[in-house]
């Protein structure tokens, strides 16, 4: 009975290999193999992200039964999942950055601004993200040398991108499938786009009946035929050609293949990340992970290592607007007032007048006398230093330009939002922001919305809340009051990140947290769950990988060290670690 078992899987196997080969075989001849024979020696790397995905709910995912072929791998011991920290910001561009080539340095959120040239900067455009890969890889070996990259935002140094902002605009794709193109990848699969087509017709269909209901309510909003498109090109069109695009490249052997799958993340912001909405994306990705490593499993021209992770997570969010009526923008300009333009008539160059710095010490002294044991007291008094000594109005005539006072920039990502002042094109300090708006940061600190606001005074980072302030220097910290961190599971990591971000020479003058109540985080944009900041499960993505890996993901604070954990496996030098490796205690259990 064991013989024939074996025989009958056996038989099965290779019935199943023969199918692969018959499948994909026109495709691989068109697209070619991997040519360098250094390259077939190294052990095959499939990395499939869920973007957004937190560790607490692929947990909840797992025990309600929607991911029940990732559930099995888990079970059977095949696959390990453990949550990692992606670090500060805990945006898309920061972790694929960090994953991919190790430096997600100076890229302080999803958005944010150029004082020097102007530029508003957005990871969206690929010209743009390709400006960002060019600063991050440069003498860096990215992780996907010689594979493929799949709607990402990197390309790691693939050889194949598709979908990948980065590599947009380079003619890559055609060159590598020799002209044939999109075509070559999706079309001579006709059951795929079927599927697809049937996919997206049921999708419009839902959608339509929905707006029809919602029109017929009193309060419905306007119908349209636009709405469900972007969920039918990321949530089925680029899934489902992103699954065969995999498949193929595990059939040519391609040495490390990462695949991006963005649907989730996109129905999470706005139906939130436990929604049935999401959830039901999740159920749709379990059968793709499903179909890419049965093909993994049964054509073995090349082992592969199969690991699923997601860039960051995702946190229940109330937004700003909605919660309390205005935008922060608007907070903004109420606080700075009307007095921001008056400087708009001097002529650039004429400098500060005598009597408007007498006017502004008087100002200063008297927002002291009212603010006793305040950050804004201390920062205040600094001020008032440096005017009674005239240094800071010598500073004015020569770097600022008072006539673009009113020019205020705020870039916000999810929960976090930068904020510049244009009056001059380095980052400022606190002390000077406070002369110049006077309310404005005593105004954000005592406002509910707000958890932290971080700026720098010298060579110190100051991070204040309601209840406390901590300037942080180069090997001291002084805490006044309470720890503003003290609501955060982890106050020394949230800290070292912070700290990090401030220092980024695009970050803003200003950078706010939203406030995180242990339930809800607020966020900057109108999204019901959303990351970038701090606070619950966005700080906490999931990673499930290969038992016996010198993976330890405890031991990742920031997105970079996921690279140099990867890159020490699948770099060239991964045998020589896994000698004496020995597995960590489980860390999780289902």
């Amino acid at each position: 009975m064991t013989w024939l078992h074996r025989w009958i899987v056996d038989l099965f196997d290779g019935l199943a290999a023969w199918f692969y080969r018959r499948k994909y075989k026109v495709v691989a001849e068109q697209l070619g193999r991997p040519s360098h024979a250094a390259e077939e020696q190294r052990r095959g790397l499939i990395i499939l992200e869920i973007d957004g995905l937190a560790y607490d709910y692929i947990r909840l995912a797992l025990k309600r039964g929607h991911m029940p072929y990732l559930a099995r791998l888990l079970l059977d011991r095949k696959l390990r999942l453990a949550r990692w920290r992606c670090g500060l910001p805990s945006t898309t561009p920061a972790a694929q950055a960090g994953i991919m080539y190790g430096n997600n340095w100076d890229i302080p959120g999803f958005r944010w601004y150029d004082k020097v040239s102007g530029d508003s900067i957005m990871c969206k455009l690929p010209g743009t993200v390709r400006a960002i890969q060019e600063q991050i890889s440069a003498g860096r070996r990215g992780l996907l040398r010689g594979g493929s990259s799949y709607t990402n935002m990197f390309d790691g140094d693939a050889r194949l991108a598709l979908f990948t902002l980065s590599a947009m605009g380079r003619d890559r794709v055609f060159e590598n499938v020799r002209g044939l193109g999109f075509l070559i990848l999706f079309a001579l699969s006709p059951i795929r786009v079927l599927k697809a087509i049937g996919m997206s017709l049921w999708t419009w269909l839902v959608y339509v009946v929905k707006r029809f209901r919602s029109w017929l309510r009193p309060r419905g909003s306007h119908f349209t035929f636009l709405g469900p498109l972007l969920e039918i090109f990321n949530n089925i069109i680029f899934r489902e050609v992103t699954t065969f695009s995999v498949m193929v490249d595990l059939y040519r052997g391609m040495p490390a293949i990462y695949a991006a799958y963005t649907g989730y993340d996109e129905i999470a912001h706005h139906f939130g990340a436990d929604s049935p909405e999401a959830f039901r994306a999740l159920r749709a990705l379990d059968k793709q992970i499903r179909q890419i490593d049965r093909m993994r499993q049964v054509y073995k021209e090349r082992s592969y290592d199969l690991y699923i992770l997601s860039d960051h997570g995702m946190t229940p969010a109330g937004p700003f607007e909605w919660v309390y009526g205005q935008p922060l923008r608007d907070l903004i300009a109420q606080h700075t007032g009307q007095e921001v333009h008056a400087a708009e008539e001097e002529q650039p160059g004429e400098g500060l007048p005598e009597a408007r710095a007498h006017f502004l010490l008087e100002e200063v002294r008297g927002l002291e006398a009212r603010r006793h044991g305040q950050l804004s007291a201390r920062l205040l008094s600094a001020t008032r230093r440096r005017l009674e000594e005239r240094l800071l109005v010598e500073r004015l005539q020569a770097e600022w330009d008072l006539s673009r006072r009113g020019e205020i920039a705020v870039r916000n990502s999810g929960p976090l939002s930068h904020i510049y002042f244009d009056v001059t094109s380095r980052q400022m300090d606190l002390s000077e922001i406070i002369l110049l708006y006077p309310t404005l940061m005593e105004t954000l600190v005592a406002h509910e919305g707000v958890g932290q606001l971080v700026g720098r005074e010298g060579d110190r980072v100051v991070i204040a809340s309601k209840r406390g302030t901590l300037w942080a220097g180069q090997g001291e910290r002084r805490l006044e009051g309470e720890h503003p961190l003290s609501g955060l599971e982890d106050q020394e990591w949230a800290t070292e990140q912070i700290v990090r971000l401030i220092n980024f020479p695009h970050a803003g003058d200003l950078v706010l947290l939203g406030a995180w109540d242990g339930k809800r985080v607020i966020c900057f944009e109108e999204q019901v769950a959303c990351h970038g900041g701090l606070g619950g499960p966005q700080d906490h993505p999931f990673v499930a990988f290969p038992p016996g890996k010198p993976l330890s993901p405890r031991e990742i604070s920031n997105a970079e060290d996921m690279y140099e954990q990867l890159m020490a496996v699948y770099g060239g030098n991964g045998e020589a670690l896994l000698e004496g490796f020995t597995e960590p205690e489980d860390m999780t259990e289902l």
